[in-house]
């Protein structure tokens, strides 16, 4: 293992991290439970709270990691009770299957894998996805999923940095710092789609926020947003200014591989919309009606909107 390559003969040295150090019930609410669970490796410390929630089927296993290793690939296996010769993982603005098995060459050499938000393996009528929200080397084999969490390996090239005080990280090693992320198991019944194994994806990476608020004066409504779309297939991926104006941008697409028609309302009042390109290059016009635009979407492509609110 260097900084350019995984070879996969590191699956011949593992271990597992055993040493813990303390666990608690660290949360006992109406909504929320947590334990947490402190483990040691080398010089290093792992710090896991496990959260399961009320009406909840996903499990989150919010991590805190104190890193000083060298060398070494950090990962959290998940063996399931599935036979699946396939798994399912998100790319952007979609999803491709890959096999779980290691029947071929060209199947030997997918040994290690990258996913965006998620991946699934599931057998029919039931499954379990793994998500997470920031790490996206991924190994599916037989009914393992399997998440590469950090991996320390030197920097390429020369580095200025000299030898470290003791106690403090190696800036010649990659990944020698703190580091938080989370990642979560979610079972599901049918597959992918029919479980919402996407929206709990999204769920995980862009959680709802509840801010108190008492009354205040103004003439906006109790309740509004910013658009909405009727089609659950169709999903908003960005809302931004444009590049080069006042105008604002929205990007969709269609998530789970089949065709919509998808009306798009906006809150804003809307003076003009048409459909651009990936550069915001402004293309054929769209029909505003009743403040909102209709759409058609093929299987997992992608649209941009551009819109010029009054």
């Amino acid at each position: 293992m260097d900084a350019w390559d995984i070879d996969i003969f590191y699956e011949e040295k593992p271990y597992a991290v055993r040493e813990i150090t303390d666990w608690r019930v660290s949360e006992e609410g109406p909504l929320r439970g947590a334990i947490s669970i402190t483990r040691r490796l080398g010089a290093s410390t792992i710090t896991q709270h496990i959260r399961m929630w009320r009406d909840s089927r996903r499990i989150d296993f919010v991590t805190e990691v104190d890193w000083h290793e060298r060398q070494m690939l950090l990962r959290a296996l998940f063996p399931l009770d599935i036979n699946a010769t396939r798994a399912t993982c998100e790319i952007q603005f979609g999803a491709v299957e890959r096999p779980t098995h290691r029947n071929t060459s060209w199947d030997w050499a997918r040994f290690e894998v990258c996913a965006q938000r998620w991946v699934d393996l599931g057998e029919g009528d039931y499954g379990v996805a793994l998500l997470n929200d920031s790490k996206y080397g991924h190994k599916v084999k037989g009914h393992t999923l399997d998440l590469n969490l950090l991996r320390s390996v030197p920097h390429p090239g020369s580095v200025v940095a000299g030898e470290p005080a003791p106690g403090e990280p190696d800036d010649r090693i990659t990944d020698q710092c703190d580091h938080q992320f989370t990642y979560a198991l979610f079972p599901h019944a049918g597959d992918h789609i029919a479980g919402g194994v996407i929206q709990a994806a999204y769920a995980l990476n862009a959680p709802l926020l509840a801010i108190p608020a008492g009354a205040q004066g103004g003439s906006l409504p109790a309740s509004a947003s910013l658009l909405t779309v009727d089609a659950p297939n169709v999903i908003v991926e960005a809302v931004k200014r444009a590049e080069d104006g006042g105008d604002l941008v929205v990007r969709l697409y269609e998530a789970e591989g089949r065709g919509a028609s998808a009306r798009v309302q906006f809150g804003p009042p809307l003076r003009a919309a048409a459909e651009a390109t990936l550069l915001e290059e402004a293309q054929a016009a769209l029909d505003v009606s009743e403040n909102g635009v209709a759409l058609q979407f093929r299987p997992f492509e992608i649209k941009t909107l551009r819109l010029t609110v009054e």
